[in-house]
C-alpha cells in the first residue's frame, strides 16, 4: 500500500506542469512588463523548469497559500520562465536579460520594474526550510519588494 501510494505521487509530481516550454521567454518577458506598467505593479519572474522539483514544489508553495497568494496578486505580474539547460543557447540568453540570474540555481526569483529592468534577485534557497519553503520567509520576501515597500 505505502508503496502504491508513493507511486502515485511521483506520477502526479512529475505530471505536474508549471512551465509552458512551448512559449518565447523573451516575449513573456515583454508581456509582464507590458502588463506591470499599465497595473502598477512589479514583475516576478520564477525562472526554471518543469524538470526542477523545487521549481514545481515553489509555484504549488505560493498558489496554495491564500496569503501569500493575495500578496502576490496584488502587487505583482508573476511568470513561470522556462530554462532549458545551462548548455541552451536561448537559455543563456534569457539568464542574461535577467541580469545572469542562472548563477544561483533553481528556482530563481527576479524582480523587475515596470520598465523591465532588474531590481532584485532573490536565491530560493534562503527561502527554504526542510524539504519546503518557510511561509514567514516567502511571506517577508514577497511583502518587501511590492512596489509600495521599494517605492515608500
Amino acid at each position: 500500500m505505502m508503496m502504491l501510494m508513493m507511486t502515485l505521487f511521483i506520477t502526479t509530481f512529475a505530471q505536474t506542469k508549471v512551465y509552458d516550454e512551448s512559449i518565447d521567454p523573451f516575449e513573456q518577458i515583454d508581456q509582464a512588463v507590458a502588463k506591470a506598467k499599465t497595473d502598477g505593479k512589479y514583475v516576478i519572474c520564477q525562472l526554471g523548469g518543469n524538470w526542477c522539483s523545487w521549481c514545481i514544489k515553489f509555484a504549488k508553495f505560493i498558489k496554495e497559500d491564500a496569503e501569500i497568494d493575495k500578496v502576490v496578486n496584488e502587487n505583482f505580474v508573476y511568470i513561470h520562465v522556462n530554462y532549458k539547460s545551462r548548455k541552451d543557447e536561448l537559455a543563456q540568453k534569457v539568464s542574461k536579460r535577467l541580469g545572469n540570474a542562472g548563477r544561483f540555481g533553481f528556482p530563481v526569483l527576479v524582480i523587475l520594474n515596470p520598465d523591465g529592468s532588474v531590481l532584485h534577485i532573490q536565491n530560493s534557497s534562503y527561502l527554504e526550510e526542510g524539504q519546503g519553503y518557510n511561509k514567514a520567509k516567502v511571506l517577508d520576501f514577497f511583502s518587501k519588494w511590492t512596489p509600495a515597500s521599494v517605492q515608500g
